[in-house]
């Protein structure tokens, strides 16, 4: 480097006033779509002014580096990762290798063939008879100085001053997390805990620091398939001691601290609490989605249809209450609702989304097993709209959705239209309920081991 080059360089690191780090060993935050940034310190000195490094970091995206330290300026680097077969190979160009070939049919020594790799992309040996074969003759043996067993960086750095330790940051991937939800239903009201379930693929890290960020962080590309072969195995540590993380934002995101330090390894799961375990109260919902087209015609039908009627469970999450005042990152909601004898049984399992603070948490159950509906048109004419071009079609349809209750107690069920361009319910049994100008809803009580029956009529023009 350049000696005038060099000291503007470092009269800039000098006057630039930046906060020192705290970090430990090693410091993760796991994003939910799989990156991981590592923020790392390694053991090794640091001179003053311009100095080189070589630190095994392992698989990482070269591009994302940079220094924790704001006193140190990496001014090149260079990332050694290839430690596949094919890129050993590449490297043997020129190179003389040992192959050992398959043992004979007989039982006999495997015999040793020498070849000089003259090409990969296919892959061409030149045998030691001169001829050259597109094959490999055997299995390679490789010299060591081919063979990259951890990835490396090598790095020219300039720094402020001597320092024992250089602390630098990167992404790499391997390891995602998710949210899970268990919601433990009572009489109005339901217990609920949420645990992050961090899955280690193929990271590994030792005694690190570990943070959650939940949100839908932007990307430049897609994310590689992924790096290596993922462990199948998993194993399930025990977080029924875990404390409750910490809980920030940062930027338009929620950041997750889990409590000391962990070790992720390969194929496992931990679990941490997102919160404490809290009450909230709860409503039950049966809803029948109708069939109308959103978009078009709306058509003729004759026959009488079972249709499903779907429950849900919207939990109340008031401002300054616990579970209120905590945002919940995307995951699972799994829904559990104790027998006669008091055993939790599974009832619903739902994927939910971001929900921020103060906002009702939705969660769909499935259909109703004592609760059934059909549906059918009872009428249908159309005509064309006198006058302008193009002409235009009006329709009428009259529809009948009986609601069948097998259960002790009277239900509430409500059944939705939704159709966008112009369209109305001209008349109803039941008031309808006008939510946008694509949502029309009416709310039909069924009694217990009874019957109930809704009619109305759709306008529609197209």
């Amino acid at each position: 480097m350049h000696v005038l080059h060099r000291a503007a360089l470092l009269a800039l690191i000098s006057a630039t006033v930046i906060p020192s780090l705290s970090m430990a060993q090693q410091s993760l935050t796991i994003y939910q779509d799989g990156r991981v940034l590592v923020r790392r310190t390694f053991p090794t000195a640091v001179a003053r002014g311009e100095s080189s490094q070589r630190v095994e970091v392992g698989p990482i995206d070269a591009s994302s580096l940079f220094a924790l330290d704001p006193g140190v300026s990496i001014v090149k680097a260079s990332f050694d990762g290839a430690v596949d077969e094919m890129s050993v190979l590449r490297r043997a160009v020129g190179r003389e290798l040992k192959f050992v070939a398959a043992p004979s049919r007989d039982g006999g020594r495997a015999d040793t063939v020498t070849a000089t790799v003259i090409g990969v992309d296919p892959l061409r040996l030149r045998l030691a008879d001169g001829s050259v074969t597109f094959s490999a003759p055997g299995r390679a043996l490789y010299p060591a100085d081919l063979v990259v067993v951890d990835p490396a960086l090598t790095l020219s750095l300039v720094s402020q001053q001597a320092r024992q330790q250089l602390g630098l940051g990167y992404f790499t991937r391997g390891a995602n997390w998710q949210a899970a939800y268990s919601v433990m239903l009572g009489k109005g009201t339901a217990r609920v805990t949420g645990n992050a379930a961090i899955q280690s693929g193929q990271l590994r890290a030792d005694q690190a620091e570990v943070q959650l960020l939940a949100g839908d962080v932007g990307s430049a590309e897609q994310p590689p398939q992924v790096m290596y072969a993922r462990a199948q195995a998993m194993e399930m540590q025990d977080a029924a001691a875990s404390k409750a993380m910490g809980e920030q934002s940062v930027g338009e995101f929620h950041l997750y601290s889990l409590d000391g330090s962990h070790s992720l390894r390969p194929g496992e799961t931990t679990l941490a609490a997102l919160f404490e375990p809290a009450s909230a109260p709860y409503r039950k919902e049966f809803l029948v989605r109708g069939d109308i087209p959103y978009w078009g015609f709306l058509p003729q039908t004759g026959s009488e249809d079972q249709v499903p009627v779907h429950i849900s469970y919207t939990l109340e999450r008031k401002r300054d209450t616990p579970f209120g005042d905590a945002p919940l990152p995307e995951g699972t909601a799994r829904i559990y609702e104790p027998d006669a004898k008091g055993r939790l049984q599974l009832v619903g399992e739902a994927s939910t989304d971001h929900t921020p603070a103060g906002e009702e948490l939705r969660l769909s159950a499935g259909t109703a097993f004592d609760i059934t509906a059909r549906r059918v048109q009872t009428s249908y004419t159309t005509s064309q709209e006198p006058g302008g071009k193009p002409r235009r079609t009006i329709a009428l349809a009259d529809y009948r959705v009986t609601l069948n209750n097998a259960k002790e107690e009277a239900v509430t069920v409500v059944v939705e239209e939704r159709r966008a361009g112009e369209w109305r319910i001209e008349e109803s049994s039941v008031p309808a309920e006008k939510v946008s100008s694509t949502i029309t809803r009416f709310k039909v009580d069924v009694p217990a081991r009874g019957e109930a029956v809704l009619t109305y009529r759709v306008w529609a023009r197209w």
